[in-house]
């Protein structure tokens, strides 16, 4: 028995290294989506939005890498696409929660986004993605901040 077999170690179809990397990406990604929104004291910030994109990035690797498991390989069973519908739902019940209405004033929508958008960009990172992920990330800073202050100077609201 080797040291591999004795802590238990599975072999993955990807690299674990690669695995490894495609969550630290996912992490960056969702970090540079929640640094706007904890800036703008947006509900969910920083910190949940890293967990978020790291989280839907996890989910993801694994269903791909469960589809590879012998013996689940083409089956029903293994489709890796139920675990991202999965993730994403799972992502749309956290942006819910981060919405809520007092006196007839909505709030909360534009975190539920970011937060949505921040699991996009981790599903999209452990899909190997990167630079489609780091695109994603910039343009939801650009909307968040740059058109936040734009539409505050135009309409005179904050949105």
């Amino acid at each position: 028995m080797d040291w591999a077999e004795s802590i238990g170690y599975i072999e993955t179809h990807t690299p674990q290294h690669v695995i490894l990397i495609r969550l630290a990406i996912a992490a960056v990604l969702g970090a540079v989506i929640g640094f706007e929104r904890e800036l703008s004291a947006g509900a969910a910030g920083l910190r949940t939005h890293i967990l978020i994109a790291a989280a839907a990035a996890l989910f993801t690797t694994m269903a791909f890498e469960i589809f590879h498991l012998p013996g689940i390989a083409g089956t029903t069973v293994g489709d890796p696409i139920r675990a991202v519908e999965a993730v994403t739902a799972g992502i749309a019940f956290l942006g819910a929660g981060a919405i809520f209405q007092q006196r007839g004033n909505v709030q909360g929508l534009t975190t539920g986004a970011g937060m949505w958008l921040a699991g996009a960009a981790g599903v999209t990172a452990a899909l190997g993605y990167y630079l489609i992920g780091a695109v994603v990330a910039i343009f939801a800073v650009v909307v968040l901040g740059a058109l936040r202050a734009f539409a505050h100077r135009v309409v005179g609201k904050d949105r």
